[in-house]
């Protein structure tokens, strides 16, 4: 199946934000981190809407050409040596912006950050979402394999942290496989860290 992807720019956060809102409303982290579904629907699209802020700015937005689909990509370089999850309030600015009295809005990100591999640089996958009506046709395949052939081209590392099943079986067939181990949220969901060398092409 021929799927055209493009990146994303400005004119696309809203798309990138109702696309992610959607795709993670059921999913068992959001589940997780929003409980309550009234409360998921009203609140859950603040923190897509950070995260898409944050990748737009710092990152790269893959989104298929019909807008069903999208990928956020951050690079990471290689740490200094010291402990950079140390002094990092990013997940504090998170929460103050998103959801100020829920504090796994900053607990997520503090949990991801401290199992992150720091060691080399790499591509972190930080989000992919596929609209639901859409699930199930290779979308999401489509995105990640135009990105690991960019990670293939340039030598470079890839991460993610699988927060379902269904997704996890999906990287291990595009080649990522699991980290040490994976990460129990606190009366939650697994998370399943995984990595992927560069491969020949």
């Amino acid at each position: 199946m021929g799927v055209s992807i493009r990146t994303a720019g400005e004119g696309d956060r809203e798309l990138v934000v109702r696309l992610l809102d959607q795709a993670f409303q059921d999913d068992p982290v959001s589940r997780w981190v929003f409980r309550g579904e009234e409360y998921r629907r009203s609140t859950h699209h603040k923190l897509m809407a950070a995260f898409t802020e944050i990748v737009l700015a710092e990152g790269r937005i893959d989104v298929t050409e019909d807008g069903t689909a999208c990928a956020l990509w951050l690079s990471m370089p290689a740490a200094d040596g010291g402990d950079e999850h140390a002094d990092d309030d990013g997940p504090a600015q998170v929460r103050a912006a998103v959801d100020p009295d829920n504090d796994r809005v900053e607990l997520i990100g503090r949990l991801t950050a401290g199992i992150h591999p720091s060691d080399r640089a790499h591509a972190y996958l930080w989000m992919i979402g596929v609209a639901p009506g859409r699930q199930g046709e290779g979308l999401g395949t489509a995105l990640l394999e135009s990105a690991l052939e960019r990670c293939d081209r340039d030598g470079l590392p890839a991460y993610l942290e699988a927060s379902n099943a269904r997704s996890r079986m999906l990287y291990e067939r595009l080649g990522f496989a699991l980290t040490d181990r994976p990460l129990d949220l606190p009366d939650g969901p697994r998370m399943w860290p995984m990595w992927r060398e560069p491969q020949a092409r």
